[in-house]
């Protein structure tokens, strides 16, 4: 007579694991983005003691953001971003290529990976008041081009809208590039020696190198850096906000969207502040979809790409 032997699951205890997960997505991130949705379509806000709503208004909200400076703010956002991430991804790159290189043999690399990472490390509002210190009109950077003779007078670095922008786009490249190159250097190595060597043999040049080997295989981790790169520009606020005391000076030019839905969110009108969120959100989304199809390999074994070959041919 054969045993029956009784079948254990152990299943169900991932779905226990998972579940404080689950929950405290639920209360803290899914329940507030739906009440935010929510209230976009709502009037509330508070004037003085007094408060308005919430009265359902439809889509006045959103109506009222698209003719306000709110277009002007993601231009802003848009120009800071730039400036910090053009330079952080290139340098990243620079960088990561040249200590994963074997060639090179480069000494004390963990010590440059650490050096090159402790900015990451720093608070962003530490770092921005270390830089407002910095380049004030009586801060260390103006007495030390007075004391060389460079200039006669104290440069007013944040009174003009390419001085003030270019200091947040300094910070937010001395704070990321060094956790991207760690990233890229991590993709980088990931990568077979034996495709570096076979290309070394048949001749390949450090630039073909780069452009032809490097870059298609760490694609997905380029998608990832830009994707995240992007959600941390349209979420850009504690930089600014400390730099220029909350005001985007001069004249609003280093205003971003965050910044703006903060002043809704100081004057407790809930609607507006919740339908910029959306607006954000919405934009976040298309933004990432746009990049991930742009980064995205459709061939990757190639054989796409030689059908195509051999159509061409068999037409000839």
């Amino acid at each position: 007579m054969k045993q029956k032997h009784k079948k254990i699951d152990y299943s169900k205890w991932g779905y226990i694991f998972i579940l404080p997960f689950f929950a405290c997505f639920l209360i803290f991130s899914l329940i507030p983005l739906v009440d935010t949705i929510r209230y976009s379509f709502y009037e509330y806000f508070r004037s003085g003691i007094k408060e308005i709503g919430p009265d359902f208004i439809g889509m006045d909200n959103y109506v009222k953001l698209l003719k306000s400076d709110m277009l002007k703010y993601a231009g802003n956002t848009l120009i800071l971003w730039i400036i910090g991430f053009i330079p952080q991804i290139v340098i990243a790159l620079m960088l990561a290529s040249w200590f994963v290189d074997t060639r090179l043999k480069i000494r004390g690399r963990q010590f440059f990976k650490v050096v090159i990472y402790l900015p990451n490390l720093i608070m962003a509002s530490a770092f921005a008041m270390l830089f407002f210190t910095l380049f004030s009109n009586k801060g260390p950077i103006n007495a030390i081009l007075l004391a060389m003779g460079i200039t006669n007078n104290p440069i007013d670095f944040m009174g003009t809208a390419f001085g003030t922008r270019s200091l947040v786009g300094v910070m937010n490249f001395l704070m990321w590039f060094g956790n991207t190159t760690i990233m890229l250097m991590a993709a980088i190595m990931g990568i077979s020696q034996d495709i570096f060597e076979a290309s070394e043999i048949d001749g390949c040049s450090s630039t073909q190198r780069f452009y032809r080997i490097t870059l298609p295989l760490i694609r997905p981790i380029l998608a990832y850096t830009l994707i995240t790169s992007i959600i941390g520009g349209l979420q850009m606020f504690d930089v600014p906000q400390i730099l220029t005391n909350g005001q985007g000076n001069p004249d609003r030019t280093s205003m971003t969207l965050i910044m703006f839905l903060n002043s809704h969110l100081k004057s407790k009108n809930y609607g507006m502040a919740g339908a910029l969120s959306v607006y954000l959100f919405i934009v976040s989304g298309i933004l990432c979809f746009i990049v991930y199809w742009m980064t995205s390999d459709n061939d990757p074994d190639g054989s796409k790409a030689a059908a195509k070959r051999i159509k061409k041919a068999g037409r000839r």
